[in-house]
């Protein structure tokens, strides 16, 4: 633990300056500024790291939204955007000299569009909850992250977040038409709406994934889509992770888009079995779910080819699913294999980034190689479909070195992506867990430029600042004052 100087009286009495100013925006219960209230808000799902937040705000308006930013922008203010706080990149850590923006009261479905198959819903709305909304309507949102019961559609945006089914659905982009939007000078702007497209730069494209850093959502219209007749879930064993790559190649080489294609190896296995018991074979290295949607002719037709592929790349096992009931249980191990992992080891990282299909078994390997490079176990899940993995590198913060070993193993892999032909985040974000990594996929150039759009939005840098870029920048000049090593990691911060 890292202990911080006391404040001094400049800074405390400005403190009291903010907050008696926020209470007037927000009155009642919206502000928090005790150290037992704030508590709530020192850390997201990345919980290697934390930090209380000068004082946390909870606006219930879009008005008080506006307030709270002209504010903070015009007595040079630093704000960091929360939802749920399920961020697994640290995206919603909070600053010790900023306010924490929680928008967990914008939680309403504003309106159903049965007739333009839409929706408008507050950005504190979970994304389970927006299916839950429509299914009377034979309707449904498609992105499904694993954490969909608790994510906010508001911090899905941000983080531009995917799920099981983005392969043949595609990610949170694909799916949003529209949202409402509040910049760091109070402005509330609409970019989007029901319409597929319009004139003018794609705005839209440029907020969903932008992590918070361009302005606050408040309002999100989202693609709906009919739920498909049928989806049955085919479940396939393999001897080794390179067969079930080498199958996941095959089945899209071969024209079938399922609607998700999960991989889980042999310790997320068992974990993910002795959790949820769905039925998972214990005696295999890798697990393959592939789920075929439409109607019942076509289904069966796909299940049928996509078993014939697996067994020609040496599947020992296959099993589709017979019910509803069953699809579902097949899911619900693999949704669950975060939580199971966590039976396995007192702590883990949750890394994500993105590979070619074909380099699956390839990487996976190289990571068993670094097993023993870093002393640290891993159990891999992932989104095989699209190349997305999510391995969980397990260690105990309580054995001294190992959270380090761990985040440096973390960044291997990361690595290893790019050089693979990947990228280092598939639907988690940057944050600050891999911005010191952007140099490995970006020119400076190709920063620089990035820049220059978050400053066009955000000229102070007070919009969730020291996310994303590795370095120190003041947009009038692009000027930068580079920092290396773990300089940026916020030594102010807490590690668990």
């Amino acid at each position: 633990m890292i202990l911080m100087p006391e404040p001094d009286a400049t800074a405390l009495a400005r403190r009291a300056e903010i907050v008696s100013a926020l209470r007037r925006i927000v009155p009642g219960e919206g502000v928090v500024d005790s150290e037992t209230g704030l508590r709530a808000y020192e850390c997201d799902a990345l919980t290697a790291y934390r930090q209380m937040p000068m004082v946390a705000v909870l606006p219930s308006t879009t008005a008080q939204v506006a307030a709270v930013l002209s504010y903070c922008h015009e007595n040079n203010i630093k704000v960091v955007p929360r939802g749920a706080g399920t961020s697994l990149s640290g995206g919603a850590l909070p600053l010790a000299d900023g306010v924490l923006l929680a928008m967990g009261k914008f939680n309403r479905v504003v309106e159903i569009d049965e007739a333009n198959r839409c929706a408008v819903v507050q950005p504190g709305v979970t994304n389970l909850g927006i299916s839950q909304a429509v299914k009377h309507l034979g309707l449904y949102y498609a992105p499904d992250p694993s954490s969909q019961i608790a994510c906010t559609i508001g911090g899905n945006v941000a983080e531009n977040s995917g799920g099981v089914h983005c392969l043949k659905y595609g990610l949170t982009t694909n799916n949003v038409l529209g949202v409402e939007i509040v910049t760091l000078e109070g402005e509330i702007i609409r970019l989007g709406g029901k319409h597929y497209d319009g004139p003018g730069y794609d705005l839209l494209g440029v907020v969903v994934g932008s992590e918070g850093m361009l302005g606050v959502v408040t309002e999100v219209t989202v693609r709906l889509l009919p739920i498909p007749p049928i989806a049955r879930a085919v479940m396939i064993g393999f001897p080794s992770v390179e067969a079930a790559g080498d199958c996941v190649a095959a089945v899209i080489a071969a024209g079938i888009i399922p609607g998700g294609m999960e991989i889980m190896d042999k310790p997320a296995i068992a974990a993910a079995e002795a959790f949820v018991q769905a039925g998972y074979p214990l005696d295999v290295e890798a697990l393959l779910i592939v789920e075929l949607d439409g109607n019942e002719a076509e289904v069966d037709h796909l299940a049928a080819a996509v078993e014939r592929i697996a067994r020609a790349h040496g599947a020992v096992s296959v099993r589709t699913s017979a019910s509803e009931e069953e699809r579902l249980l097949f899911w619900a191990g693999r949704k669950a294999a975060f939580p199971a992992v966590g039976r396995l080891s007192p702590d883990y990282l949750c890394m994500d980034g993105t590979i070619p299909r074909k380099r699956i078994g390839e990487v996976l390997n190289r990571m068993k190689t670094m097993e023993n490079e870093f002393g640290l176990r891993v159990a891999n899940v992932f989104h095989a479909g699209d190349g997305n993995l999510h391995p969980l590198i397990m260690y105990d913060a309580n054995i001294p070195g190992q959270l380090q070993a761990a985040e440096d193993f973390g960044a291997a892999i990361l690595r290893l992506c790019v050089q693979m032909g990947g990228v280092l985040t598939g639907e988690h974000g940057v944050g600050i867990e891999k911005r010191d990594l952007m140099p490995e996929m970006f020119t400076q150039a190709d920063m620089d430029q990035q820049q220059r759009l978050k400053c066009a939005f955000d000229d102070a840098g007070l919009l969730n600042p020291g996310k994303v870029f590795p370095m120190l920048c003041r947009c009038a000049e692009l000027n930068r004052t580079h920092v290396h090593g773990d300089a940026l990691r916020f030594p102010e911060i807490e590690r668990f």
